[in-house]
């Protein structure tokens, strides 16, 4: 029986194309801008929460009904079915002073998770990846302490312990 090397090679070339990659910490949409004014050296995070829009459908009299002298009604009312929207709450727009894409390493990102942990937040695996546990537990964490998002904080990294605090001038 003859050898089949092409086969052979393909299916090495095949499982060689298997091998990880890695990704760039890429931040999540929100963290690459800064608001107006912001100070140099500053990174933010961008939190956007939607207009709130009530829908009200209602039934309005078109017509009113034609009633005979006797008082039966000839001709019935009409009524048109009628359907207008209204903000209830206007978008918002907040900005969250944040660690800075270079400093939120997989070391930094473990730290959080484990400063978590020990706080109860999170039951997860420590990862080293800011995955969507870990951001459940941060909002958890933040909303605690006033600021409902699950956007890391400057704030809160410094209060976990993850950051240095400044040095007073």
């Amino acid at each position: 029986m003859p050898s089949r090397p092409f086969p052979a090679a393909a299916l090495i070339l095949a499982l060689a194309a298997c091998q990880p990659v890695s990704h760039p910490l890429v931040p999540p949409p929100g963290l690459t801008e800064a608001p107006p004014g912001a100070p140099p050296g500053t990174c933010w995070g961008k939190q956007v929460s939607p207009a709130v829009v009530e829908t009200v459908t209602e039934q309005v009299q078109t017509a009113p009904a034609v009633t005979a002298a006797d008082g039966r009604i000839v001709t019935p009312a009409r009524y048109a079915t009628e359907t207008r929207q209204s903000i209830v709450e206007e978008r918002r727009v907040r900005w969250i002073e944040t660690p800075c894409p270079q400093d939120r390493t997989p070391d930094f990102i473990a730290s959080l998770q484990r400063a978590l942990m020990a706080r109860g937040l999170h039951a997860g695996p420590v990862t080293g990846r800011m995955d969507a546990r870990t951001r459940q537990a941060v909002r958890r964490y933040q909303t605690e302490h006033g600021l409902d998002s699950n956007i890391l904080s400057l704030a809160s990294a410094r209060a976990l312990g993850l950051v240095a605090l400044p040095r007073p001038e």
